[in-house]
């Protein structure tokens, strides 16, 4: 989703989570080198702990517990009224090719951490929704990536064989968590990922503008 689909890190969550800081008066930005460090730490609540505990001197209060879920929950609001106001355009040539692979059948899901919520209102903006058999999202699984569970759920939920599949990512993370679920992975860099170490990819992409469907099954040997 994040970085796959459309570029939504740095202009839209980013700035997200600048503004739920400001509205809990809170003195925390995240400029855009510093949330490039932040995101090699997937999903948005443990981002926030993982700042706490290691970029600034923050002596957590008693209820933290309960601040961390509140901001996140203040950040989502901020990234999907973006979306809205500001709509994220998709990167090039993803809508062409999830169109493509939608007319010949191929059954399509979406494996993000970002919340369900989040996910929903880019495609209400960008993409039909119902291309897409199966949205796993946010905490439907206990382990995010680079733990393969979401896309154990998923090809489970499918009833996939993983050697059947093919799976487009954008992030160590993500190849990680993708290849350690056994499915053929294809990377698709951007500037926040393009130095990423992606040894376990089949193919590693600057966008998808000038690759087809067939060539992309062709290259990864997926039938």
């Amino acid at each position: 989703m994040d970085g796959t689909l459309a570029e939504t890190e740095k202009d839209g969550h980013r700035i997200a989570f600048n503004q739920a800081f400001k509205q809990a008066n809170l003195s925390w930005e995240w400029d855009v080198n510093l949330y490039g460090k932040l995101l090699k730490v997937a999903g948005g609540k443990e981002r926030i702990k993982y700042y706490l505990d290691n970029f600034i001197d923050f002596t957590p209060p008693d209820h933290l517990d309960q601040l961390i879920p509140r901001l996140h929950s203040i950040k989502n609001q901020f990234y999907q009224n973006l979306l809205v106001n500001a709509t994220i355009p998709l990167r090039p040539g993803v809508e062409n090719l999830i169109i493509e692979a939608h007319n010949q059948g191929i059954r399509l899901a979406i494996a993000t951490t970002s919340a369900l919520a989040n996910a929903m209102a880019l495609l209400d903006n960008t993409l039909v929704s119902s291309y897409f058999e199966i949205i796993a999202a946010g905490d439907i699984v206990e382990k995010k990536k680079p733990a393969p569970d979401i896309y154990n759920y998923v090809i489970e939920k499918m009833d996939l064989a993983a050697e059947n599949c093919l799976v487009i990512e954008d992030s160590e993370q993500g190849c990680r968590a993708a290849t350690r679920a056994g499915l053929p992975t294809i990377i698709t860099v951007n500037d926040y990922t393009k130095n990423d170490n992606f040894e376990s990819a089949l193919l590693v992409l600057n966008s998808l503008e000038k690759i087809g469907l067939e060539e992309l099954k062709k290259v990864c040997r997926v039938g």
